[in-house]
């Protein structure tokens, strides 16, 4: 570190890695996770010299953007990753994109090849600008150092700000192998979004409409508005539904609650909405999932759309009314000033409703997912829990029979459905929360896509438990290949190595489960067990969601 005097002050020059690490402690970075390259050596050799951050080391960079986003989600914080220049950085993009969908907090920060040699096809370039365009909040190229804390700043304002989202950095070598007079600039201080939108009309609405209907997304949970909506519910009277992303926003026991929207959803969740006269959206995206099952010309005509994001008011419904802002605090505003009405005859027809969502599942004599997760849900009820999922058949269960509420949460890949999310988003979790209990509920097919972070875990010796649905299938593929191609299972079937023996290499417990009486035995198992804990379900081959 060098010194020099302008206007009778001293400034520090610093290297670019040191700029890096001081401003991460300035955001309040607790924890990078991502995987070494030559390019980004000098900010490893950094994270080296200090003991603040602790560095997180995945085996493979899809999964360090998996496991950010699973510590954001658990944390409320922003998460962090680090990797080097071309393949490095590209294996981030599946990630980008599933955070980018679900409004996940990142900043990425990786290396790329000196300056001099962009676009000239240099070992390990990659345009990972252009790349990653439409998959992120922003992107920088930083070709200076001079330039570097301030995109530092902007960075972590953008990611956090509005719906949140992940940001990429890309710093060439040279800037990396520079330094820089250090400014020691604070974080910009995050304020609350403007609200805009007429309040009263739409509370007008609401109590002059007759059979009114909420549908809470995963704004609900970001902006921590959960209470909130859970009063607006009481004090009008009317029925709750939530998006996959809003799962646990809203009470499932609560008897205002109907369910899941969408085409796994519930059937009260779906009937309710089709019956309404006015829907009153927040923080919902309502993408093609939920409008298929719909025809969408009734949706518009009676829909309100309470988002932070204002893109989303024309993406998929045009909403009549809007209301642009923090759910929470125009929540918090319309409940100051809010006339109750309640709408009686309408919740019970609600309630009536419940009644019919018991699906018609195909039942054999081998095991089941939804057994094993409803088994699940009773041996952990009361306690909170962190639940991550893998996407696929099991993913619908565990959505659709898990007790999820403020101290249970399922963290899950819904925008996007990023086989391979669940395991390294457990481990974020874990890392978030190191006293919470959490579970990776996994199809066998979805697990191998990141497997190879059970290496992470036993390093670590995170309490994660991994419960594997295994049947031998891509389970969701090949039902659709059942209801649309009749039964012709093309390259769905697959073989899987021998869970246990893989677990145990790793020096980690393991357990296969083939009996429904066997169900407490493996959670007996994997609760009272220290450390990451595998159990190898083996279920019915050919059940369908």
């Amino acid at each position: 570190m060098q010194t020099s005097e302008k206007n009778n002050t001293e400034l520090k020059i610093l290297s670019a890695p040191e700029i890096i690490i001081n401003h991460l402690k300035k955001q309040d970075v607790d924890v990078i996770f991502g995987y070494p390259g030559s390019v980004v050596l000098g900010i490893y050799d950094e994270l080296y010299r200090q003991n603040e951050i602790k560095h997180i080391l995945v085996r493979h960079e899809q999964a360090a953007v998996h496991a950010a986003e699973g510590y954001a989600r658990a944390a409320g914080k922003c998460g962090v990753v680090l990797v080097t220049s071309g393949p490095g950085v590209t294996n981030t993009i599946t990630g980008l994109l599933d955070a980018y969908m679900d409004g996940v907090p990142l900043v990425v920060i990786a290396g790329q090849v000196h300056s001099e040699l962009l676009g000239r096809d240099a070992f390990q370039e990659a345009d990972i600008c252009a790349m990653t365009k439409t998959c992120t909040k922003a992107n920088f190229q930083i070709k200076s150092t001079d330039e570097l804390e301030f995109v530092l700043v902007k960075a972590f304002q953008i990611a956090m700000s509005g719906k949140k989202g992940p940001v990429l950095i890309d710093i060439t070598k040279d800037t990396l192998d520079s330094g820089a007079v250090y400014q020691n600039a604070d974080p910009i201080k995050l304020t609350t979004s403007p609200l805009s939108g007429d309040c009263s009309g739409v509370l007008s609405e609401i109590t002059s409409a007759k059979r009114p209907v909420i549908v809470a997304g995963g704004g609900v949970i970001q902006s921590g508005a959960a209470e909130e909506v859970f009063e607006f519910s009481k004090l009008f009277d009317i029925p709750v539904v939530t998006t996959m992303m809003g799962l646990g926003s809203f009470p499932k026991n609560d008897e205002h609650y109907l369910g899941m929207l969408g085409i796994y959803g519930d059937y009260s969740a779906n009937r309710i909405l089709r019956e309404s006269d006015l829907i009153f959206s927040i923080g919902a995206r309502f993408n093609d999932r939920i409008t298929c099952y719909f025809d969408e010309n009734p949706i518009r005509a009676k829909f309100i759309q309470l988002d932070i994001n204002g893109e989303e008011f024309s993406r998929n419904i045009k909403a009549y009314k809007t209301l642009l802002g923090d759910a929470k605090e125009f929540l918090r505003l319309m409940l100051k000033i809010a006339v109750p009405q309640k709408h009686s005859d309408w919740m019970s027809t609600a309630k009536s409703l419940k009644s019919c969502n018991q699906p018609h599942r195909k039942i054999s004599d081998k095991l089941h997912t939804f057994e094993i997760i409803q088994a699940l849900d009773d041996y952990t009820r009361g306690k909170s829990m962190i639940f991550t999922t893998e996407v696929g058949q099991h993913q619908i269960f565990a959505a659709q029979e898990l007790t999820l509420n403020n101290s249970r949460k399922l963290i899950a890949s819904c925008g996007a459905g990023t086989m391979g999310f669940g395991l390294p988003a457990a481990i974020g979790a874990a890392i978030a929360q190191p006293d919470a209990t959490v579970v990776c509920i996994a199809g066998d097919g979805s697990l191998q896509m990141n497997i190879q972070e059970l290496a992470t875990c036993a390093d670590l010796g995170l309490p994660v438990k991994i419960f594997i649905m295994n049947n031998g299938y891509l389970g969701m593929v090949r039902q659709l290949q059942e209801k649309r191609f009749d039964g012709r299972y093309s390259e769905t079937a697959i073989s899987n190595p021998d869970f246990l023996k893989l677990a145990e290499s790793y020096g980690l417990k393991a357990l296969r489960i083939t009996q429904k009486n066997e169900l407490k035995k493996a959670f007996d198992f994997a609760f009272n067990t220290k450390g990451t804990v595998l159990v190898d379900f083996q279920i019915e081959p050919m059940e369908t969601v």
